[in-house]
């Protein structure tokens, strides 16, 4: 993957900007010695590693606000990093900038009930919000797998969803307002206590923009009362296909579940290699979960049921407690982390009409012969995010091209049946070179004179999300 050589009218300032980053910042907030900054070289797309020239960590917006103005006088480029979970190499430095972490803003601002919101700073990771709420019967619904670990600022800046989006929709959904420092240092604050504030939707332009706009230091976040109660259903078939039309056949019945998770059989065996979960022996499964009173859970689950049934399962099976429902959920939990044990592998993110999931399954599967890799299919079905593991070996040469090769042709599939390039997880730079392939030259124009009305200078967050080659005029402009 092509990076943009290093400045080196820059790389000689390294001493003059860590000079003037120690006088806003503690000295533990300011790491810029080289064998401490290969932490910070890359995120969850570790085929992709480059150390950066310094890395800052600090504790408020002012903080943030003062380093960012620092590095706008002196022509330094900043990449934004909330927990570093992206797996599109969304927080990837180049060699000549700084990476401004937010982790050390993590705490919660405010919690107003009566108008069920938080604000919380931008580095609370996204567990840690409904747990700041949930002993008063609350939570926060966007739930992406990494949540233990990812930050409310990254999932602003890919706009992340998880596996309850398909009822609660992502975190554009459930995102009131921010703070958010502008590359010159500006302050500003969009959004607020409420729904569609009023004036521009700058709120939804800043939502899932990667982090090119500005640098998002605190969130106000709409939460929930937590339902009555929740109960799944797993349901074996004997393929991915028909798998995929029971999924088609549930949204278009008009029953909407909190989630509806697919998992195929290489994730299947690995889970219960790893997890024992006590999944049946078949090629796909799906887990689907609805919530609310227990006359809701009944009604629903029985036309979900009767549903399935016109498909031939090989196993259905409904909860009937707490721990069956636990169950059945460890092994889709487990899932990434089961599929790391067999192989390395690549997860791709792109999304794709419901009525679609067959026939893009049926062809990921051809693929993968073509290829000669195999592949695992986990995602939210419910909402067409998919996310196939593409198994490789990182040791052995030309396997990451072959990889990504396969993975590019799997993302051009989802916009060819008529989805996307990405559903959660942004663009980065795993899917930057794809753009062309979802958007014209003049729809990234328009994009990219957003940006720069917000960052004049091409500073923020460099070399993503535009191809290089389309971004280089702004860039040269810019410099």
């Amino acid at each position: 993957m092509q990076m943009p050589a290093p400045n080196p009218a820059v790389l000689a300032k390294k001493p003059q900007l860590v000079t003037r980053l120690l006088q806003v910042l503690p000295r533990d907030a300011v790491i810029d010695d080289i064998a401490e900054t290969r932490a910070y070289e890359c995120d969850a797309l570790t085929a992709y590693r480059c150390p950066p020239l310094v890395a800052v960590l600090p504790s408020s917006t002012a903080e943030v606000s003062a380093v960012l103005r620092i590095c706008h006088d002196m022509g330094v480029p900043v990449v934004p990093r909330g927990s570093g979970t992206s797996l599109a190499g969304g927080a990837l430095p180049t060699a000549d900038c700084v990476i401004l972490g937010v982790a050390r803003m993590s705490q919660v601002l405010e919690t107003d009930y009566p108008n069920r919101l938080i604000r919380v700073q931008s580095g609370r990771t996204n567990l840690s919000v409904t747990g700041a709420v949930e002993q008063d019967g609350f939570f926060y619904a966007p739930d992406p797998s990494s949540q233990l670990a990812c930050a409310i600022a990254g999932n602003i800046a890919m706009n992340s969803g998880g596996a309850h989006c398909l009822k609660y929709g992502v975190t554009t959904n459930n995102l009131l307002g921010v703070t958010m420092v502008q590359m010159d240092g500006t302050i500003v604050e969009i959004g607020g206590g409420y729904m569609d504030a009023g004036g521009l939707d700058l709120l939804g332009v800043i939502c899932g923009s990667e982090g090119q706009l500005g640098v998002v230091t605190e969130a106000t976040l709409r939460i929930l009362p937590k339902p009555e109660g929740a109960r799944p259903v797993l349901v074996g078939f004997d393929s991915n296909e028909v798998a995929g039309e029971c999924v088609s056949d549930i949204i278009k019945a008009g029953v909407l579940p909190v989630a509806i998770e697919f998992m195929d059989r290489p994730c299947i065996r690995a889970t219960e290699a790893f997890a024992k979960a006590g999944y049946p022996d078949c090629e796909a499964l799906l887990i689907i979960e609805v919530e609310g009173s227990e006359a809701e859970i009944d009604d629903q689950l029985a036309r979900i049921i009767a549903i399935a049934q016109r498909h031939n399962p090989v196993e259905l099976r409904e909860s009937k407690s707490a721990e069956e429902s636990a169950r059945i959920w460890l092994g889709r939990k487990s899932a990434f982390g089961a599929m790391g044990q067999i192989n390395d592998y690549m997860c791709l993110d792109g999304t794709i009409p419901v009525s679609q999931l067959p026939y893009v399954l049926r062809r990921i599967g051809e693929m993968s012969q073509q290829y000669g890799l195999g592949v695992g299919n986990v995602f939210h079905a419910g909402d067409g995010n998919m996310h196939p593991l593409i198994l490789f070996d990182a040791n052995k040469p030309g396997d990451l091209e072959l990889c990504e090769a396969f993975g590019a042709d799997i993302l051009r599939l989802c916009v060819e049946v008529g989805g996307c390039l990405t559903g959660e997880h942004g663009v980065g730079i795993e899917k930057r070179d794809l753009m062309v392939d979802q958007f014209s030259q003049t729809d990234m124009e328009a994009q990219m004179a957003v940006k720069d009305v917000f960052d004049a200078k091409w500073l923020l967050n460099p070399a993503k999300v535009f191809p290089l080659d389309t971004s280089a005029a702004r860039r040269v402009a810019a410099a």
